[in-house]
Protein backbone atom coordinates (compact mmCIF):
# COMPACT_ATOMS: atom_id res chain seq x y z
CA UNK A 1 0.00 0.00 0.00
CA UNK A 2 2.34 2.85 0.94
CA UNK A 3 4.65 1.93 -2.78
CA UNK A 4 1.22 2.48 -4.39
CA UNK A 5 0.65 5.74 -1.99
CA UNK A 6 3.40 7.49 -2.46
CA UNK A 7 3.17 7.04 -6.54
CA UNK A 8 -0.28 8.41 -6.40
CA UNK A 9 0.60 11.24 -4.70
CA UNK A 10 3.63 12.25 -6.69
CA UNK A 11 1.52 11.54 -10.05
CA UNK A 12 -0.92 14.59 -8.30
CA UNK A 13 1.33 17.03 -7.31
CA UNK A 14 0.16 19.53 -9.79
CA UNK A 15 -3.24 18.96 -8.76
CA UNK A 16 -2.36 20.12 -5.21
CA UNK A 17 -1.11 23.10 -6.63
CA UNK A 18 -3.48 24.22 -8.53
CA UNK A 19 -6.43 23.31 -5.44
CA UNK A 20 -4.23 25.93 -3.51
CA UNK A 21 -3.85 28.35 -5.69
CA UNK A 22 -7.87 28.37 -6.42
CA UNK A 23 -8.04 28.55 -2.30
CA UNK A 24 -5.46 31.03 -2.43
CA UNK A 25 -7.61 33.28 -4.66
CA UNK A 26 -10.73 32.78 -2.51
CA UNK A 27 -10.21 33.24 0.85
CA UNK A 28 -12.48 33.30 3.62
CA UNK A 29 -12.42 34.23 7.22
CA UNK A 30 -12.96 32.38 10.35
CA UNK A 31 -16.37 30.78 10.93
CA UNK A 32 -17.28 32.94 7.23
CA UNK A 33 -15.63 29.82 5.04
CA UNK A 34 -19.11 29.15 3.21
CA UNK A 35 -17.31 28.97 0.09
CA UNK A 36 -14.24 27.15 0.72
CA UNK A 37 -16.84 24.35 3.16
CA UNK A 38 -18.70 23.89 -0.12
CA UNK A 39 -15.54 23.68 -2.31
CA UNK A 40 -14.47 20.66 0.26
CA UNK A 41 -17.97 18.98 0.39
CA UNK A 42 -17.88 19.23 -3.67
CA UNK A 43 -14.11 17.26 -4.24
CA UNK A 44 -16.41 14.31 -1.79
CA UNK A 45 -19.30 14.23 -3.94
CA UNK A 46 -19.22 10.44 -5.80
CA UNK A 47 -16.47 9.42 -3.79
CA UNK A 48 -16.87 5.91 -1.81
CA UNK A 49 -16.91 7.89 1.93
CA UNK A 50 -19.09 9.30 4.45
CA UNK A 51 -19.55 13.31 4.19
CA UNK A 52 -20.46 15.16 7.72
CA UNK A 53 -20.94 19.19 6.96
CA UNK A 54 -21.46 22.29 9.46
CA UNK A 55 -19.67 20.18 11.83
CA UNK A 56 -19.01 22.10 15.40
CA UNK A 57 -19.92 26.20 15.37
CA UNK A 58 -19.45 26.36 11.67
CA UNK A 59 -18.36 25.17 8.34
CA UNK A 60 -16.36 22.31 9.97
CA UNK A 61 -16.55 19.00 7.70
CA UNK A 62 -15.42 15.66 8.62
CA UNK A 63 -14.73 12.62 5.84
CA UNK A 64 -15.15 9.11 6.87
CA UNK A 65 -12.83 6.65 4.50
CA UNK A 66 -13.29 3.19 6.34
CA UNK A 67 -10.88 0.77 5.72
CA UNK A 68 -11.48 -2.73 4.31
CA UNK A 69 -9.08 -4.47 7.09
CA UNK A 70 -9.29 -4.04 10.98
CA UNK A 71 -7.09 -1.56 12.78
CA UNK A 72 -6.94 2.19 14.74
CA UNK A 73 -9.34 4.78 13.99
CA UNK A 74 -7.05 7.87 13.31
CA UNK A 75 -8.14 11.80 12.65
CA UNK A 76 -5.98 13.85 10.18
CA UNK A 77 -6.59 17.36 10.21
CA UNK A 78 -6.15 20.33 7.61
CA UNK A 79 -7.73 23.49 8.60
CA UNK A 80 -8.95 25.85 6.09
CA UNK A 81 -9.90 30.16 7.46
CA UNK A 82 -8.04 32.73 6.15
CA UNK A 83 -6.92 36.23 7.80
CA UNK A 84 -8.07 39.70 7.01
CA UNK A 85 -4.74 40.94 5.42
CA UNK A 86 -4.05 42.85 2.66
CA UNK A 87 -2.01 40.52 0.32
CA UNK A 88 1.04 42.16 -0.76
CA UNK A 89 2.80 39.23 -2.76
CA UNK A 90 3.57 39.64 -6.65
CA UNK A 91 1.72 36.13 -7.52
CA UNK A 92 -0.75 35.64 -10.53
CA UNK A 93 -3.42 33.89 -8.15
CA UNK A 94 -3.24 37.14 -5.64
CA UNK A 95 -6.06 37.44 -3.21
CA UNK A 96 -9.75 38.43 -4.90
CA UNK A 97 -11.07 38.68 -1.92
CA UNK A 98 -10.21 42.30 -0.72
CA UNK A 99 -8.35 42.68 3.02
CA UNK A 100 -8.06 38.86 2.89
CA UNK A 101 -5.65 36.77 2.49
CA UNK A 102 -4.61 32.78 2.89
CA UNK A 103 -1.52 34.69 5.03
CA UNK A 104 -0.70 31.15 7.11
CA UNK A 105 -0.92 28.27 4.81
CA UNK A 106 -4.02 27.11 5.59
CA UNK A 107 -4.72 27.04 1.75
CA UNK A 108 -1.70 24.71 1.28
CA UNK A 109 -2.90 22.49 4.56
CA UNK A 110 -6.31 21.86 2.73
CA UNK A 111 -4.88 21.12 -0.87
CA UNK A 112 -2.37 18.63 -0.11
CA UNK A 113 -5.27 16.81 2.46
CA UNK A 114 -7.40 16.80 -0.52
CA UNK A 115 -5.45 14.80 -2.50
CA UNK A 116 -3.96 12.73 -0.22
CA UNK A 117 -7.52 11.64 1.36
CA UNK A 118 -8.68 11.27 -2.65
CA UNK A 119 -5.61 8.58 -2.45
CA UNK A 120 -6.71 6.86 0.69
CA UNK A 121 -10.06 6.16 -0.47
CA UNK A 122 -9.30 4.63 -3.74
CA UNK A 123 -6.61 2.74 -1.66
CA UNK A 124 -9.74 1.60 0.82
CA UNK A 125 -9.69 -1.93 0.39
CA UNK A 126 -6.40 -2.05 1.56
CA UNK A 127 -6.51 0.68 4.31
CA UNK A 128 -6.69 -1.11 8.10
CA UNK A 129 -8.88 0.32 10.82
CA UNK A 130 -10.71 4.25 9.87
CA UNK A 131 -9.42 6.99 8.74
CA UNK A 132 -11.28 10.43 9.87
CA UNK A 133 -10.55 13.79 7.78
CA UNK A 134 -10.75 16.69 9.40
CA UNK A 135 -11.57 19.90 7.53
CA UNK A 136 -11.59 22.51 10.58
CA UNK A 137 -12.97 25.56 10.04
CA UNK A 138 -11.98 28.85 12.39
CA UNK A 139 -8.13 28.37 13.29
CA UNK A 140 -7.78 31.28 13.80
CA UNK A 141 -10.23 33.15 15.56
CA UNK A 142 -11.37 31.96 19.41
CA UNK A 143 -13.03 29.99 20.31
CA UNK A 144 -12.40 28.36 17.22
CA UNK A 145 -13.12 25.20 15.50
CA UNK A 146 -10.97 22.21 17.04
CA UNK A 147 -13.35 22.52 20.24
CA UNK A 148 -16.66 22.50 19.31
CA UNK A 149 -15.45 19.85 16.40
CA UNK A 150 -14.24 17.45 19.35
CA UNK A 151 -18.05 18.52 21.61
CA UNK A 152 -19.59 17.05 18.74
CA UNK A 153 -19.01 13.60 19.39
CA UNK A 154 -17.99 12.43 16.18
CA UNK A 155 -14.58 11.88 17.32
CA UNK A 156 -15.03 9.84 19.77
CA UNK A 157 -13.27 7.23 18.69
CA UNK A 158 -10.31 8.76 17.57
CA UNK A 159 -7.34 5.77 19.12
CA UNK A 160 -4.76 9.48 17.43
CA UNK A 161 -5.01 12.41 15.77
CA UNK A 162 -1.84 13.65 13.55
CA UNK A 163 -1.64 17.87 11.73
CA UNK A 164 1.24 19.25 10.28
CA UNK A 165 1.58 23.22 9.75
CA UNK A 166 3.46 25.11 6.84
CA UNK A 167 6.93 26.45 7.91
CA UNK A 168 8.14 29.40 5.27
CA UNK A 169 11.57 29.59 8.10
CA UNK A 170 12.80 26.22 7.66
CA UNK A 171 13.70 24.90 3.98
CA UNK A 172 11.54 22.76 1.72
CA UNK A 173 11.96 18.68 2.71
CA UNK A 174 12.86 19.63 6.28
CA UNK A 175 10.30 17.88 8.39
CA UNK A 176 10.43 19.43 12.11
CA UNK A 177 9.39 17.66 15.46
CA UNK A 178 9.09 18.35 19.23
CA UNK A 179 7.90 15.99 21.94
CA UNK A 180 5.95 17.36 24.71
CA UNK A 181 4.73 21.05 24.87
CA UNK A 182 5.21 22.43 21.13
CA UNK A 183 3.07 25.35 21.02
CA UNK A 184 2.33 27.84 23.72
CA UNK A 185 -1.33 28.57 25.13
CA UNK A 186 -2.98 31.80 25.14
CA UNK A 187 -5.37 34.08 26.74
CA UNK A 188 -7.17 37.55 26.48
CA UNK A 189 -7.21 39.84 29.21
CA UNK A 190 -9.22 43.34 29.28
CA UNK A 191 -8.73 45.43 32.06
CA UNK A 192 -10.77 48.92 32.17
CA UNK A 193 -9.52 51.19 35.00
CA UNK A 194 -12.49 53.48 36.80
CA UNK A 195 -11.17 56.82 38.29
CA UNK A 196 -12.44 60.42 38.65
CA UNK A 197 -11.55 63.00 36.00
CA UNK A 198 -11.03 66.06 36.36
CA UNK A 199 -9.14 69.43 35.61
CA UNK A 200 -5.56 68.80 34.39
CA UNK A 201 -4.56 71.96 36.66
CA UNK A 202 -5.57 70.43 39.83
CA UNK A 203 -4.43 66.55 39.88
CA UNK A 204 -5.56 66.29 43.61
CA UNK A 205 -9.45 66.65 42.39
CA UNK A 206 -9.03 63.88 40.30
CA UNK A 207 -7.82 60.37 40.17
CA UNK A 208 -6.12 59.85 37.24
CA UNK A 209 -6.68 56.71 34.96
CA UNK A 210 -3.72 56.83 33.14
CA UNK A 211 -1.35 57.36 35.56
CA UNK A 212 -2.82 54.26 37.25
CA UNK A 213 -2.83 52.06 33.47
CA UNK A 214 0.99 52.93 32.84
CA UNK A 215 1.55 52.09 36.39
CA UNK A 216 -0.29 48.46 35.86
CA UNK A 217 1.64 47.76 32.15
CA UNK A 218 4.91 48.55 34.05
CA UNK A 219 4.20 46.37 37.17
CA UNK A 220 2.29 43.11 35.08
CA UNK A 221 6.25 42.66 33.68
CA UNK A 222 6.98 41.80 36.89
CA UNK A 223 4.85 38.92 36.72
CA UNK A 224 7.27 37.37 33.97
CA UNK A 225 10.83 38.42 35.63
CA UNK A 226 9.68 37.87 39.25
CA UNK A 227 6.51 35.45 39.41
CA UNK A 228 7.78 32.93 36.83
CA UNK A 229 10.96 30.37 37.37
CA UNK A 230 13.57 31.44 34.66
CA UNK A 231 12.82 27.96 33.08
CA UNK A 232 9.08 28.80 32.19
CA UNK A 233 8.02 29.86 29.51
CA UNK A 234 5.30 33.34 29.77
CA UNK A 235 5.02 36.21 27.78
CA UNK A 236 2.59 39.52 28.57
CA UNK A 237 1.78 42.00 25.72
CA UNK A 238 -0.50 44.72 26.22
CA UNK A 239 -1.78 45.74 22.66
CA UNK A 240 -4.32 48.51 22.93
CA UNK A 241 -4.50 51.54 25.51
CA UNK A 242 -7.08 53.34 25.01
CA UNK A 243 -6.33 56.81 26.96
CA UNK A 244 -7.16 59.18 24.42
CA UNK A 245 -8.92 62.34 25.22
CA UNK A 246 -7.89 65.99 25.61
CA UNK A 247 -4.50 67.25 26.83
CA UNK A 248 -5.20 69.08 29.98
CA UNK A 249 -8.24 67.11 31.36
CA UNK A 250 -7.01 64.31 33.10
CA UNK A 251 -8.99 61.33 32.48
CA UNK A 252 -11.68 59.30 33.60
CA UNK A 253 -11.23 55.96 32.97
CA UNK A 254 -8.97 54.12 30.35
CA UNK A 255 -9.39 50.21 28.76
CA UNK A 256 -6.02 48.35 28.17
CA UNK A 257 -6.13 44.83 26.53
CA UNK A 258 -3.92 41.98 26.33
CA UNK A 259 -2.37 39.16 25.10
CA UNK A 260 -1.20 36.51 27.05
CA UNK A 261 1.21 33.23 26.22
CA UNK A 262 2.39 30.51 28.42
CA UNK A 263 4.34 27.02 27.53
CA UNK A 264 2.26 24.88 30.63
CA UNK A 265 -1.05 25.19 32.22
CA UNK A 266 0.44 25.96 35.63
CA UNK A 267 2.41 29.10 34.05
CA UNK A 268 -1.24 30.25 33.05
CA UNK A 269 -2.47 30.17 36.36
CA UNK A 270 0.26 31.57 37.83
CA UNK A 271 0.14 34.31 35.02
CA UNK A 272 -4.32 34.53 35.85
CA UNK A 273 -3.37 35.08 39.42
CA UNK A 274 -0.97 37.09 39.60
CA UNK A 275 -2.76 40.07 37.29
CA UNK A 276 -5.83 39.49 39.78
CA UNK A 277 -3.56 40.40 42.44
CA UNK A 278 -1.74 43.55 40.91
CA UNK A 279 -5.43 44.67 39.70
CA UNK A 280 -6.56 45.00 42.92
CA UNK A 281 -3.64 46.38 44.51
CA UNK A 282 -3.57 49.42 42.22
CA UNK A 283 -7.22 49.64 42.96
CA UNK A 284 -5.60 50.11 46.63
CA UNK A 285 -2.82 52.34 45.36
CA UNK A 286 -4.65 54.62 42.91
CA UNK A 287 -8.06 54.72 44.49
CA UNK A 288 -9.96 53.57 41.03
CA UNK A 289 -12.18 50.70 40.38
CA UNK A 290 -10.96 48.11 38.22
CA UNK A 291 -12.49 45.43 36.04
CA UNK A 292 -10.76 43.03 35.18
CA UNK A 293 -11.25 40.19 31.96
CA UNK A 294 -9.07 37.34 31.87
CA UNK A 295 -10.38 34.88 29.02
CA UNK A 296 -7.93 31.34 28.17
CA UNK A 297 -8.81 30.43 25.01
CA UNK A 298 -6.46 27.95 23.34
CA UNK A 299 -4.41 25.52 25.41
CA UNK A 300 -0.55 24.91 24.66
CA UNK A 301 -0.27 22.14 22.24
CA UNK A 302 1.08 18.95 23.86
CA UNK A 303 2.53 16.20 21.13
CA UNK A 304 2.82 12.79 23.02
CA UNK A 305 6.33 11.78 23.39
CA UNK A 306 5.61 7.89 22.39
CA UNK A 307 3.34 9.04 19.73
CA UNK A 308 6.20 12.07 18.29
CA UNK A 309 8.73 9.23 18.49
CA UNK A 310 7.32 6.88 16.50
CA UNK A 311 6.24 9.70 13.54
CA UNK A 312 10.02 11.13 13.85
CA UNK A 313 11.59 7.13 13.27
CA UNK A 314 8.80 6.59 10.44
CA UNK A 315 9.71 9.73 8.64
CA UNK A 316 13.65 9.36 9.16
CA UNK A 317 13.38 5.92 7.67
CA UNK A 318 11.06 6.65 4.81
CA UNK A 319 13.46 6.56 2.07
CA UNK A 320 11.31 9.43 0.88
CA UNK A 321 13.21 11.64 -1.70
CA UNK A 322 11.22 14.74 -1.10
CA UNK A 323 12.14 14.52 2.88
CA UNK A 324 15.63 15.44 2.51
CA UNK A 325 16.04 15.96 6.46
CA UNK A 326 14.08 15.04 9.66
CA UNK A 327 15.18 16.64 13.09
CA UNK A 328 13.95 18.16 16.78
CA UNK A 329 12.77 22.10 16.50
CA UNK A 330 12.28 23.93 19.57
CA UNK A 331 8.51 24.67 20.69
CA UNK A 332 6.70 27.75 18.56
CA UNK A 333 5.89 30.52 20.34
CA UNK A 334 2.53 30.99 18.74
CA UNK A 335 -1.00 29.15 19.55
CA UNK A 336 -2.85 26.34 17.63
CA UNK A 337 -6.03 25.33 18.29
CA UNK A 338 -5.12 21.81 17.09
CA UNK A 339 -4.22 21.53 20.65
CA UNK A 340 -7.71 21.43 21.77
CA UNK A 341 -7.11 17.55 19.76
CA UNK A 342 -3.71 16.95 21.58
CA UNK A 343 -5.78 17.66 24.90
CA UNK A 344 -8.60 14.42 23.69
CA UNK A 345 -6.53 12.15 22.36
CA UNK A 346 -2.76 10.92 22.03
CA UNK A 347 -1.13 13.72 19.15
CA UNK A 348 1.23 14.72 17.07
CA UNK A 349 1.68 17.95 15.25
CA UNK A 350 4.69 18.53 13.08
CA UNK A 351 6.24 21.18 10.62
CA UNK A 352 6.66 21.58 7.22
CA UNK A 353 9.17 23.14 5.51
CA UNK A 354 8.25 25.67 2.65
CA UNK A 355 10.56 28.48 2.42
CA UNK A 356 10.00 30.14 -1.23
CA UNK A 357 12.76 29.20 -3.66
CA UNK A 358 15.70 31.77 -3.90
CA UNK A 359 14.75 33.58 -0.69
CA UNK A 360 16.92 34.42 2.00
CA UNK A 361 14.93 36.07 4.82
CA UNK A 362 11.49 34.52 4.49
CA UNK A 363 8.19 36.13 5.75
CA UNK A 364 6.80 34.32 8.35
CA UNK A 365 3.20 33.40 8.89
CA UNK A 366 0.65 35.85 9.18
CA UNK A 367 3.14 38.47 7.33
CA UNK A 368 1.07 40.61 4.04
CA UNK A 369 4.26 39.00 1.93
CA UNK A 370 4.20 35.41 2.79
CA UNK A 371 4.60 32.75 0.60
CA UNK A 372 5.26 28.87 -0.13
CA UNK A 373 7.29 26.93 -2.15
CA UNK A 374 4.61 24.60 -3.90
CA UNK A 375 6.92 21.69 -3.49
CA UNK A 376 6.05 21.35 0.13
CA UNK A 377 2.77 20.51 -0.54
CA UNK A 378 3.78 17.16 -1.92
CA UNK A 379 6.66 16.76 0.82
CA UNK A 380 3.51 17.15 3.40
CA UNK A 381 1.04 14.63 1.69
CA UNK A 382 3.81 12.01 1.44
CA UNK A 383 5.13 12.36 5.04
CA UNK A 384 1.66 12.03 6.32
CA UNK A 385 1.15 9.28 3.85
CA UNK A 386 3.98 7.25 5.74
CA UNK A 387 2.55 8.93 8.81
CA UNK A 388 -0.41 6.69 8.31
CA UNK A 389 0.86 3.62 6.25
CA UNK A 390 3.42 3.11 9.36
CA UNK A 391 0.01 3.00 11.23
CA UNK A 392 -1.50 0.38 8.81
CA UNK A 393 1.64 -2.03 9.91
CA UNK A 394 0.63 -2.27 13.78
Amino acid sequence: MKDKLMSMLGERKNEMIEIRRHLHEYPELSFKEEKTAQYIADFYKGKDVEIQTNVGNGFGIIVTITGGKPGKTIGLRADFDALPIVEETPVPFKSKNEGIMHACGHDGHTAYMLILADCLIQLKSEVAGTIKIIHQHAEEVPPGGAKSIIESGLLDDLDEVYGIHLLPIAPVGMVGFNKGYAFNGRAYMKLKIQGRGGHGSSPHLANDAIVAGAHFVTAIQTIISRRLSPFDIGVITIGSFDGAGTFNVIKDSVVLEGDIRYMTVETQETIERELKRLAKGIEAEFDVQCDLTYTPDYPPLYNNPELTEKVAITLINANVKEITEVKEVPPMAPSEDFAYYAERFPACFFYIGCTPKGVDKPYFNHHPKFDIDEDALLVAAKAVGQVVCSIQGE
